[in-house]
């Protein structure tokens, strides 16, 4: 079966998918509720990221009022002892990395195509490119439909081998039901560079469970501590967040630096370079961050690139003023003025000038702080992303997903670092 643009549709006709198969994907009636099998498909298990943190948090919202979900990852690491704290079952795929490897990559489809039809899941959820391409191509050799969460476009400017991803999403995109985007921007881009037609795509932002008061905040405490949570890669732009500091010697300041990565020695070395040390620290991979953002008083996140990170969200949530350059979806929850300062990519100028507006206006801080607060519980709580994200799921389904009104504190997973948005 072909679509309007002569690819294959994701769900296979009755004649082709196996008899067990058709039993979960079959559409009930409007209106009934049934339990449901979702399994997640993601990549890298090295390092706890905004991806992997979605996963955790979304499966653990279904197990806990009785549906069943399971991860499919391509090794051990950081993020399956994450799954394992939080009781969400897991299955390593071999071959499902997060490079591409054509060879390994056609066969972690068949091995994932093998997985799968042993968990019969009625949903495939894939998350990052890479997830998404294979999982997309496994699911649709079953018959079960597929959504798709990118989290962010790996075609963005700056992002290395952008046009083979570009091209490798246009070809993929038939084969899910509807991709989720965890942004506003993230959708219009999608759209622009023609990877689909405007009706596939939903956005639905991410959103975290809360924390309890004692982890909140005080930004008006003097001598400011200004935090950074972020992986030390390409995508994180931590020299410019140090030249920017440079320019601010005469200021009373701290800055903590939370993650690892390789470039982490590259930027102690410019900050060793700039006269920096030891005002920065670098604390590497932290399981404790919502212990570390309740005692700062600023936010930074300077990147180059970003779907909608969740790291903005944990700071928000703290009630933190935030400095966040302006990529990706970063201005819809940072509103520039109100609970943070958007400043241009890759500016340093303009990082100082916005971080020294912070640092001396105590009032400012405690202002943008509440306002952050205020727009978290708003907009970006766990359960108004899983809500929002079931009804997704429901539309492809065809009947009601049941998941609880509400998500207490004490329910939430723990926070992990987040090494890479």
């Amino acid at each position: 079966m072909l679509d309007t643009a002569g690819f294959p549709t994701a769900l296979a006709s009755d004649s082709t998918t196996p008899a067990r198969l058709q039993r979960r994907t079959t559409t009930k009636a409007k209106g009934s509720k049934r339990k449901i099998r979702i399994a997640f498909v993601i990549t890298r298990a090295d390092a706890v990221g905004g991806a992997s943190i979605h996963v955790r948090d979304m499966a653990r919202m279904l197990l806990s009022c009785g549906h069943t979900a399971c991860v499919f990852l391509g090794g051990e690491g950081a993020v399956t002892e994450a799954l394992k704290v939080a009781g969400v079952p897991y299955q390593v795929v071999h071959g499902l990395v997060r490079n591409v490897a054509p060879k390994q990559d056609l066969r972690a489809v068949f091995r994932l195509r093998k997985a799968l039809a042993a968990f019969e899941p009625d949903l495939v959820s894939t998350h990052t490119s890479k997830a998404g391409v294979i999982g997309r191509l496994a699911a649709w050799s079953l018959g079960i439909p597929a959504l798709y969460t990118p989290h962010c476009w790996s075609f963005v400017d700056g992002f290395p081998g952008a046009r083979l991803y570009l091209w490798a999403e246009r070809l993929v995109r038939p084969f899910g039901r509807r991709t989720i985007m965890v942004s506003e921007a993230e959708r219009r881009d999608g759209i622009r560079h023609r990877v689909g037609p405007s009706d596939h795509f939903v956005t639905v932002h991410n959103g975290m469970p809360d924390i309890t008061p004692d982890l909140r905040a005080e930004p008006g405490k003097q001598g400011p501590r200004i935090v950074m949570v972020g992986r030390f890669e390409q995508q994180k732009d931590h020299e410019t967040l140090l030249l920017a500091l440079a320019r601010l010697k005469h200021l009373c300041w701290s800055l903590d630096l939370v993650g690892d990565g390789p470039l982490r020695k590259t930027a102690e070395e410019l900050a060793r370079s700039l006269g920096l040390l030891p005002r920065v620290v670098f604390h590497g991979y932290r399981k404790d961050v919502s212990s570390i953002l309740s005692k700062a008083q600023i936010f930074a996140l300077i990147t180059n690139w970003e779907g909608f990170p969740r790291s903005i969200i944990e700071a928000m949530r703290a009630g933190l003023p935030i400095v966040a350059s302006d990529v990706g979806g970063n201005a819809e929850s940072v509103q520039d003025g109100v609970n943070g300062l958007v400043v241009r990519k890759r500016d340093a100028a303009a990082v100082a000038k916005a971080l020294a507006c912070l640092i001396q206006d105590t009032e400012l801080r405690v202002r943008m702080g509440a306002a952050g607060r205020d727009a978290y519980e708003r907009e970006f709580t766990l359960e108004r992303m899983v809500h929002k994200t079931a009804e997704v799921w429901s539309s492809v389904l065809g009947h009601e997903v049941q998941l609880p009104v509400a998500v207490p504190v004490s329910a939430a997973a723990p926070a992990a670092a987040v090494q890479a948005n």
